[in-house]
């Protein structure tokens, strides 16, 4: 039982890192557009503030998502572990 719960845990934390990358990803492709648009401070500044209002309305809770489900399941598989 302890190799089963070590892969189970070891293959969700796999999948918590992939959630994690795929929020990487997107915010990547967002850079990239914005380099090949062209840059001024006007824009810059513009961009900075919507980062910060849009990605606590979108990035944030994909993030808490998916780390809410991954301790979850982990403390489930803990507990099923320990009982």
């Amino acid at each position: 039982m302890n190799i089963a719960l070590i892969l189970f845990l070891l293959l969700l934390f796999i999948v918590a890192l992939g959630g994690t990358l795929y929020v990487f990803k997107q915010e990547e492709k967002k850079m990239k557009q914005y380099e090949t648009e062209g840059d001024t401070a006007k824009s810059e500044l513009q961009r900075s503030m919507e980062y910060e209002t849009k990605s606590l309305k979108s990035n944030v809770p994909i993030l808490i998502w998916i780390y809410s489900v991954t301790i979850l399941i982990a403390l489930i598989a803990f507990f099923v572990y320990a009982f």
